[in-house]
């Protein structure tokens, strides 16, 4: 009688990790800019607030976090580059000294437009993008700004928020945090936005950005920036304009 023999084989599996990428040095970014930036996710942001700038709309005067926030942001691609974007808030008469340090270094400019409407003094947004060395790319950004009257970073008290923020989360479904007197409030896209095969993340600029300052009591003013797909766009100005916006 024979009898059935079973083999049993063991195989052991070596799993390698990718090597991983060397980190930025992002203190050396902040030496460039002179200023602290803070990590948000995948992404490196540093704010440049336009506190010398006296806004208003009609009668309301126009905090630095509410629509005069100039900032840059990057994220690593491999040991050696990084992916930037930014939106700079300039006047003017600093647009083609801006314009012109970028263009030297490299730095592209996506879009100059407006944020707000009938405001005085008039300003204008200067978006960016651009790949290349981080240190290079926070020098070409350092450079640019130099010719503006962009100040040095400040510590000062904010003032009171006077909004009723747990009213405004549950009406829009998202917490926002309040930043210098503003109630400043982000919602990424549920899908994955892609450029030049790299993963783009909200904070360099595609989550749609919603800002409200009290004005008195029971009035807000608020300012936003949507991020839309083509399809997107008349519905939401629909919406915008049947509620007065």
């Amino acid at each position: 009688m024979l009898g059935a023999v079973s083999t049993l084989c063991t195989v052991s599996l070596i799993f390698r990790q990718p090597n991983a990428q060397t980190p930025t040095n992002w203190k050396a970014i902040d030496s460039i800019l002179g200023r602290s930036g803070n990590m948000q996710g995948e992404t490196y942001r540093v704010g440049f607030p336009r506190n010398d700038l006296h806004v208003t709309v009609g009668a309301v005067k126009v905090r630095p976090t509410f629509a005069l926030g100039s900032w840059v942001a990057f994220k690593q691609t491999n040991d050696s580059t990084a992916m930037l974007m930014g939106d700079l808030v300039l006047l003017p008469i600093e647009v083609a000294a801006v314009v012109d340090a970028l263009q030297r270094a490299g730095v592209e400019q996506t879009a100059l437009h407006n944020h707000l409407l009938s405001e005085s003094p008039h300003v204008v947004y200067l978006h960016i993008g651009g790949r290349g060395r981080p240190v290079a790319l926070a020098r070409a950004v350092h450079e640019a700004l130099a010719s503006t009257r962009t100040p040095a970073p400040i510590t000062s008290t904010p003032p009171p928020l006077g909004l009723d923020t747990v009213q405004i989360a549950q009406v829009l479904g998202v917490h926002g945090k309040a930043i210098g007197g503003v109630y400043q409030l982000s919602v990424p896209r549920a899908g994955t936005v892609m450029m030049d095969s790299v993963e783009v993340p909200p904070a360099m600029g595609v989550a749609t950005a919603i800002n409200i300052q009290a004005i008195r009591a029971t009035t807000a003013a608020a300012t936003g920036d949507f991020v839309l797909i083509a399809s997107e766009v008349n519905p939401v100005l629909h919406a915008l304009r049947a509620n007065g916006i």
